[in-house]
């Protein structure tokens, strides 16, 4: 079987050199420089935190990389798209607020950020793919534009991927939220009566005639209705929803998909921190004490052994004293030996979605670990 190689480098930080520079040169020992990025516009793919959550990478690491891509004249932004549910990044302009909040500026990283689709989460490009899940990837508009993808992520845990890394960053991350709501509903949007002032902002975006509005709430046709999730992004008082009620499994393979959708027919390349590991998603407002210690920093072309290498990294470590992860090792007679994301959130399974992004030929499982 064929390996994909996955390069590692530690945190210890000799007097002299500074973790930046240890990302610097992994990243160009990895082969980084093997792409044309001459004038090439390139999407730097990370996730900003909600505000509130500390788990998030520092915004130096992503100048590390804004750095390493101008030194190999391109053209950097980071991006990321607007979020499915309410909080500090569901449109281009609370999203952008949230970045600099968290230190994302063009001052501290060297480069702009752009809401990949746009001000309201619509702004999306239709990636004809023809999987088993999806016909058509609903991607950020400012994503596909890009002539280069390179996903900066902060492995962790995730309650619903089980882990989120390489995958789950491009996949789920680069979707509009449309896209989103692809991934995550196996339905329709519904409508929140107490929140609904019947203000007909929906109505008038719906293309389709599927939205009513009587006595002053909103209603909406099922039949009539094609998913769009237009409705989702135009409401001001975040009365429309989507269900989460895919099948985690279909979940993880239609994020596999989508990830075709956006790395397919153009350089890619992906860099995982092993850091902070939290519990849960950095979509949260909050997050918990880390389940693991820091391992180390990875790189490679190929996302699903970037995955596999560091989710095998992280289920070797020792689980910290006082974390969720000991908490429920303790409370279900589990063994250390099981995975630690597994047993974290026992609905999971992220191996179905690095078997499905193998499957449609994202890339292999089967890694060689070289350590710099």
């Amino acid at each position: 079987m064929e390996k994909s190689k996955v390069y590692f480098t530690n945190f210890r930080a000799k007097p002299g050199t500074n973790l930046q520079q240890k990302l610097a040169r992994l990243i160009k020992t990895a082969g980084i420089g093997d792409i044309d990025f001459n004038k090439k516009y390139v999407a730097i793919k990370i996730h900003f935190g909600e505000p509130g959550n500390l788990a998030y990478l520092r915004p130096n690491y992503a100048k590390t990389v804004v750095d390493v891509v101008k030194e190999l004249g391109g053209k950097p932004f980071l991006t990321d798209c607007n979020t499915l549910y309410v909080g500090g990044r569901k449109n281009a302009l609370d999203h952008i607020d949230s970045a600099y909040l968290n230190g994302f500026t063009p001052f501290s990283t060297g480069c702009h950020v752009i809401i990949g689709d746009g001000l309201k989460g619509t702004d999306e490009t239709l990636v004809p793919i023809n999987g088993e899940y999806i016909k058509e990837a609903k991607i950020g508009r400012a994503v596909m534009d890009a002539d280069i993808i390179i996903s900066l992520n902060h492995f962790k845990g995730h309650e619903m991927a089980g882990f989120g890394g390489a995958l789950k960053n491009v996949g789920m991350g680069c979707g509009s939220r449309a896209g989103k709501m692809e991934m995550h509903n196996a339905g329709k949007p519904r409508v929140k009566d107490r929140k609904c002032v019947g203000c007909g902002m929906c109505q008038k975006i719906c293309a389709h005639s599927a939205i009513t509005i009587t006595e002053k709430k909103a209603a909406i046709d099922h039949n009539k209705c094609v998913g769009c999730g237009r409705c989702i992004g135009i409401c001001p008082h975040d009365a429309i929803f989507a269900v989460n009620d895919e099948a985690i499994d279909i979940m993880n393979k239609k994020m596999a998909e989508y990830s075709l959708a956006v790395l397919k027919d153009r350089p890619h390349f992906h860099i995982s921190l092993v850091m902070d590991v939290s519990p849960f998603c950095d979509c949260h407002a909050e997050n918990d004490v880390a389940i693991v210690p820091d391992v180390g920093m990875f790189a490679s072309f190929d996302p699903v052994a970037l995955d596999v290498a560091c989710a095998d990294a992280v289920n070797k470590q020792p689980v910290i004293s006082g974390s969720i992860l000991e908490e429920h090792i303790a409370q279900h007679n589990h063994s250390e030996e099981e995975d630690y994301f597994h047993l974290v959130s026992p609905n999971t399974s992220w191996r179905s979605c690095v078997e499905h992004a193998e499957k449609i030929g994202i890339g292999y499982q089967a890694y060689e670990l070289i350590e710099i």
